[in-house]
């Protein structure tokens, strides 16, 4: 067998086995994306700046305060953010961490997919490696009743021989209170109260609960009013009120649709 005939070898088995990728920089960005196997930097992580969101102020509040408290070392809380639809549960958790990156804290948002939780316990080991503090951003996540993935993040988050690292903390958000689905029917005292139990546990697993609902007129005309003085857009109460109307009530991502309506409009990009 001549060289030129090894060397077709050896670049056929590097195809088919390619070597592996360089271990990702994780404190080069400020947010990254995992897939269940690797993490890659987020290229265009540009959130709303956190003055913008409004309507939900208590929430907010609390959400950086305990972020800050995690990002300085200090004790904190993983969180979980409920409700309403279109509140801006997600579009907080992002600005908080832009936030806290302003203020010069070494944090980054990981987010990760609801149906990666089996893969986390690799992820866990990838950041526990890193100096850096992270928050663990998992949104729109529901179980419904006996699905072992529910198990698995109840045990990563407390209690579990594979509970996540110090330097992780936890956000996700879910419409659903309680995350898991209650059992139809389930009678608290026909033997149906263990169904009940399991539905809460993993709920309770986080210490800070923040709950969103519909705004009301005024909140919603305040978000509104939020987000056209930020790119000097004119509007009209009336307006706002049946552009919501006509999109099925008031939410937080109806008073953005709004904005990009108006700057529509207005023949402007924002």
């Amino acid at each position: 067998m001549n060289d030129h005939t090894l060397k077709r070898i050896a670049e056929a088995l590097e195809r088919l086995s390619p070597p592996p990728s360089p271990p990702t920089d994780l404190s080069s960005r400020p947010a990254y994306h995992w897939n269940g196997t690797a993490l890659a930097p987020v290229h265009d992580f540009k959130p709303l700046p956190l003055d913008l969101i409004v309507g939900i102020d208590r929430q907010k509040a609390d959400l950086i305060e305990n972020s800050r408290r995690h990002a300085s070392g200090a004790a904190a809380h993983d969180v979980l953010l409920w409700g309403a639809r279109g509140m801006g549960k997600s579009a907080l958790v992002k600005s908080v961490v832009a936030a806290l990156q302003e203020e010069g804290f070494f944090i980054a948002l990981v987010e990760a997919a609801a149906n990666q939780i089996t893969s986390m316990p690799a992820l866990f080991d990838e950041l526990a490696a890193s100096g850096r503090r992270y928050l663990l951003f998992v949104d729109d996540i529901s179980f419904e009743p006996n699905d072992q993935s529910a198990r698995l993040l109840r045990s990563l988050l407390e209690g579990g021989v594979e509970a996540r690292p110090n330097n992780v903390r936890l956000c996700v958000t879910s419409n659903r209170r309680n995350i898991v689905e209650r059992e139809n029917g389930a009678d608290p005292d026909t033997g149906g109260r263990d169904a009940i139990d399991d539905s809460l546990a993993l709920a309770d697993r986080f210490g800070l609960k923040l709950g969103f609902q519909y705004p009301d007129q005024d909140a919603y005309l305040k978000m509104v009013g939020s987000y056209a003085a930020h790119f000097d857009l004119d509007w009209d109460e009336a307006d706002a009120l049946s552009f919501a109307q006509s999109r099925g009530g008031r939410s937080g991502r109806i008073a953005w649709h709004y904005t990009v309506e108006l700057a529509g409009r207005a023949g402007r990009r924002i």
